[in-house]
């Protein structure tokens, strides 16, 4: 078996709208082809034996055992591959159950897609599910336990952490969205409605309170001069200074570094000036200063504020063990890391104990080994810090918290500024005021662990997480701007263009994408390809964004998806033949359902817009959970009709004018001759565009003013449609440079120039490396009908073919048909370009059907300028010389 390729998809995708994360892999089974699992020696008994949970997973038949049923009778390796990626994540511990497998049209290959936890834990499980499928085959040997808990600790790794992941949890609720930024940062809400947080740190903290907040002595010195109760002490920075500190303190003592976290460098309870020069040394390590102060007793608090509220409070507890009179010291630790609670590090409510030097020194003290057997019920404490990291925990006190003790709280958090924040108390009750107890204030936190409150060990869990979001995005504030998501074949960047010009025009920050690149009001971000789900991530980040207008391309949604859960417009424009035999898709409907994608992920408050001409775009709206408006360039179009009959709005063109019927009503848009992009209406497919951005925007509550003034400064032009039937006008002849670049684009060209006044016409066409056969030939035939004369040029990319291969499918084409073109041969664009203008005719059109819209424009407008230099040896040839059908 062989690996073509791995994908992993980031939101609404063809294999399912409603699953975000799936692994998409391209799999050839080779040889297995021709052997189902029934013909594979013992290989039923050997799958029943290794993965006997198996069993729950119930297939197609509907029942437990189904799947094994399936491969008793006989099913393909790759069925097998997707169950068995499902199963080693459901032993890792993984709640997940999606799956297809489809064949790609190629013999022996299949996509095998499954859902998964997230793209690294995937791709391993992908690869996993592959050799243990071929070990099953082989009869080889499998260990299952190495294979899941590589997929656990490859999943924890870059899985968030708890108090991230409860974050995130809450922001789903809420239907906020969230995006992954660099390292454990994410982004909450959209555009300019963003809020990022990082951890517990939000966009709204304060950076000069989490200084002070992370400066113990910075701190330390605020609480004395606010009179925030702390201990008696000072910090130091060479040991020099310790003796005289210590004989003014006296012991026992508390040494800390400056700056630290999760317990780290901190000494307790220290009793002799020998282990205080150890503490200090210790804590020395982490930082510079050392905060030297008096051993409070009591028990160890935090205190959580958010929003300079208390939310939660808990009581923390070092690692401990209690002794049975029977077992060891090390066999209780290892009977407590048994707890399924503890993990490694945050991965699960409790942290398992790891043997450190504080344990080793507490046991020391105390005169104990590691083989020593402690008495029944005595409780021995394995570290001086009561962190959660370091193996501790936790019982929630939140409802025991004395309302002064509230009061404090929310004061120091609003002295230091933070908005969430970890108050450290120690305190021998939380249920009296701290003046009547003697507690302190130890320290405070920014980017306070949750998980103590989240999942206590004793006591009422707290959704911590709640308020957070509560501060970000108080009641009734929004966490998402609109999403017009265009798509089709045909007419999309046109389109997408022109709605993000009108919205632009209304007073919008729109952030757009498209085929040529990211814009952001108004401004080239990127050029290039820019119509997958990164570059509609990228618009969405953007905090100067309030509306995104995101041409979604065919190979984006089948790669990834697309990027953004749900959309409040979908525009489909069309579909048609272009790209078939890609990616496994072969057909019109596949097609379809590729472009549905898009619709189907409309907000159920929204609308999607479909082209009622398009039979196979107009069937869409049977599978929508959404409102639906149609656009027709046929006022008798009767799906137009039945749509309007029900109350439904249509865009309709009708007696040469653009017009909105709304229930009961009919607005009158523009007068298609003041619509520059129409040609004058001679452009029906520009017109279909026109049609679809007005519902688009009439939807979004435009202005019908700004609608149509918007459509009347929209030019054809390179600089506001680049590449979409921009025309050079030059002494004798006219250039027109336009993207067609498949059958129903030459279509379009066909109807616009049937009518033209040109004496004689020239194309200069190319075939698609990447295309069937079948509609190279018939861009050919397409072109042999619409021009006079004809170059046949090719892509830079040929995209897989041998040079001439396309130019050689486009000949055919064009003998095809009956009519008789000039037809010349050259690869390079440039020196096509060169050649037809040289040698055109007066009242000569000469079109352009371009792969790079830069250089084709730069030239015309060099050209215009009189600085191009296109002489070449080839301008010496004429058509007859070249070649002639």
């Amino acid at each position: 078996m062989n690996i073509l390729n791995i994908k992993v998809t980031s939101g609404p995708n063809y294999w399912s709208v409603r699953k975000h994360r799936l692994v998409v892999m391209q799999l050839d089974i080779e040889e297995l082809e021709t052997r189902p699992t029934n013909k594979i020696n013992a290989f039923y008994s050997r799958l029943k034996n290794t993965f006997p949970g198996l069993y729950e997973h119930y297939c197609s038949e509907g029942v437990p055992g189904g799947f094994f049923e399936r491969v008793k009778r006989g099913t393909w390796i790759g069925h097998v591959i997707e169950h068995i990626a499902l199963e080693l994540q459901i032993m890792a511990g993984y709640e997940v159950g999606f799956g297809r497998t489809r064949g790609t049209g190629t013999r022996g290959q299949y996509h095998v897609v499954f859902e998964c936890i997230n793209e690294e834990s995937g791709s391993l499980t992908a690869k996993k599910a592959v050799a243990v499928a071929q070990d099953l085959v082989d009869g080889s040997v499998i260990n299952v336990d190495t294979h899941v808990k590589e997929i656990r600790e490859m999943s924890q790794k870059h899985m968030p952490g708890p108090s991230t992941s409860s974050l995130l949890q809450e922001a789903a609720k809420r239907d906020i969205p969230f995006i992954k930024l660099e390292d454990s940062m994410y982004q909450l809400g959209y555009g300019f409605l963003q809020k990022k947080i990082e951890a517990t740190i939000t966009s709204s903290t304060s950076n000069i309170a989490v200084e002070t907040a992370c400066d113990k002595e910075a701190c330390r010195n605020l609480f004395k001069e606010m009179s925030v109760p702390i201990a008696d002490g000072d910090v130091i920075r060479s040991a020099d200074d310790l003796k005289n500190l210590t004989d003014k303190l006296g012991f026992p003592l508390v040494v800390k570094p400056v700056s630290g976290n999760q317990g780290r460098g901190i000494t307790t309870n220290i009793k002799t000036y020998e282990k205080a020069v150890n503490a200090f040394r210790l804590a020395a390590e982490i930082s510079e200063g050392v905060v030297v102060e008096q051993h409070i007793s009591g028990n160890d608090y935090r205190l959580l504020t958010v929003n300079h509220k208390l939310v939660a409070a808990a009581k923390r507890i070092p690692a401990h063990i209690k002794g049975n009179g029977k077992l060891t010291i090390r066999e209780l630790i290892d009977i407590v890391n048994e707890d399924p609670c503890r993990g490694e590090g945050h991965e699960k409510s409790l942290t398992e104990i790891k043997i450190t030097a504080s344990t080793k020194e507490i046991l020391a003290e105390k005169g104990y080994t590691f083989n020593t057997v402690l008495p029944d019920g005595y409780i021995l404490y394995l570290d001086h810090a009561a962190n959660l990291s370091k193996g501790g925990t936790a019982e929630d006190v939140t409802d025991r918290v004395h309302h002064k003790v509230v009061t404090m709280a929310e004061r120091i958090s609003r002295i230091t500024g933070l908005d969430i924040c970890g108050i450290d108390i120690m305190a021998t009750t939380l249920e009296q005021p701290m003046d009547k107890t003697g507690a302190v204030v130890l320290e405070v936190n920014a980017a306070p662990g949750f998980r103590m409150h989240l999942s206590p060990t004793k006591g009422k869990h707290r959704n911590v997480a709640a308020p957070v979001l509560d501060m970000l995005f108080p009641s009734g504030n929004k966490s998402r701007i609109p999403i017009i998501a265009v798509t089709g074949t045909n007419g999309k960047t046109t389109t997408t263009r022109l709605i993000s010009h009108i919205l632009k025009g209304s007073g919008r920050r729109v952030g757009m994408t498209t085929t040529d690149g990211i814009y952001v009001d108004g401004e080239l971000l990127l050029k290039g390809d820019c119509g997958g789900p990164k570059s509609a991530e990228t618009v969405l980040k953007d905090p100067a964004v309030d509306t995104a207008v995101l041409e979604c391309a065919r190979g984006g949604i089948l790669r990834s998806g697309l990027g953004f859960d749900k959309c409040d417009i979908a525009v489909v424009m069309n579909v048609t033949s272009d790209h078939l035999g890609l990616n496994g898709i072969h057909t019109l409907d596949q097609m379809a359902r590729v472009k549905s994608v898009v619709p189907e992920s409309v907000n159920p408050a929204g609308y999607a817009v479909l082209n009622a001409d398009d039979k196979r775009v107009c069937a869409m709206q049977d599978n929508l959970n959404c409102n639906v408006v149609l656009f027709s360039m046929d006022g008798n179009n009767p799906r137009l009709n039945s749509h309007s009959d029900t109350g439904g709005i249509c865009i309709v063109y009708e007696d040469r004018q653009i017009k909105i019927h709304d229930r009961n009503e009919i607005f009158t848009i523009e007068k298609i001759d003041n619509i520059p992009l129409s040609f004058g209406g001679r452009a029906g497919f520009m017109i279909e565009n026109i049609l679809a951005a007005t519902a688009a925007t009439y939807i979004q509550n435009i202005d019908l003013a700004d609608i149509r003034k918007s459509l009347n400064s929209f030019e054809p032009s390179a600089g506001q449609n680049p590449g979409r039937m921009n025309l050079f006008s030059f002494e004798n002849y006219d250039v027109l440079v336009d993207y067609a670049h498949n059958a129903a684009g030459m279509s379009a060209l066909k109807k616009f120039l049937q009518n033209s006044s040109y004496c004689c016409k020239t194309g200069i066409v190319s075939g698609i490396g990447d295309r069937r056969k079948e509609d190279n030939i018939e861009i050919g035939r397409l072109s042999a009908e619409i021009f006079d004369r004809i170059v046949i040029r090719e892509d830079a990319d040929l995209r897989g073919k041998a040079p001439g291969e396309t130019t050689q499918m486009v000949k055919q084409g064009i003998k095809k048909s009956p009519y008789n073109p000039k037809v010349a041969a050259i690869p390079d664009v440039k020196q096509a370009l060169s050649y037809a203008m040289e040698n055109a005719l007066p009242g000569t059109l000469i079109t352009v059907c371009v792969e790079n819209i830069d250089e084709a424009v730069n030239i015309m407008k060099e050209q215009q300028a009189g600085h191009a230099n296109l002489k070449s040896p080839v301008l010496k040839m004429q058509f007859d010389s070249i070649f002639r059908t």
